[in-house]
């Protein structure tokens, strides 16, 4: 059985997840529902994300989608950061490690701006419980200084998109607010 573990931000959590192996190969669960009691989650869509190394997506959040992620080949830097305004951990800020080698999973509620700067090329598989809606994808620059996320880097490889995205002091506050 895998391992859960919340981590400082309210409601996310990582999963330690379960390897089997032998000399044929491995096998492991990267996902469960019950996992994720807080969430009446229907796995709606699974997406990947192939990067190389050197390039930082996000910094994206979501009003109703939850995402969780896991990385199947090389190793990110996830960033999160709460923009809950009513979260215990309002603008709290941190990054995870996570590589293909030790298995594990990430699960980011409505309302956690998340993105992964590429320690490696890199593959990301992640499950939504919503299918894609533009309307609800949103974001804010990646070095926000409000947002302070750790990521121990200067000149990451951006998307025209995510190098436009505003400062979180450039959101609306009434906007926020629906966030929780």
């Amino acid at each position: 059985m895998a391992t859960l573990q919340p981590i400082d931000i309210e409601g996310v959590i990582t999963v330690d997840l379960r390897v089997f192996g032998d000399e044929r190969g491995q096998f492991m669960e990267t996902f469960r529902r019950e996992w994720f009691p807080q969430r009446s989650w229907e796995h709606i869509q699974t997406n990947r994300s192939e990067s190389k190394a050197g390039v930082l997506r996000g910094l994206h959040f979501h009003c109703y989608q939850v995402d969780y992620w896991h990385v199947t080949k090389g190793s990110i830097r996830a960033g999160l950061v709460d923009l809950r305004p009513n979260s215990p951990t309002y603008l709290k800020s941190k990054t995870i490690d996570l590589h293909a080698e030790q298995p594990t999973g990430l699960y980011i509620p409505c309302g956690v701006a998340h993105g992964f700067y590429a320690l490696t090329d890199c593959m990301l598989i992640y499950i939504v419980d919503q299918y894609y809606n533009a309307d609800d994808e949103n974001g804010i620059i990646w070095n926000d200084p409000q947002a302070a996320v750790p990521w121990g880097i200067d000149n990451p490889i951006l998307s025209a998109r995510d190098a436009n995205n505003p400062l979180l002091a450039d959101l609306p506050a009434d906007f926020l607010a629906t966030l929780g």
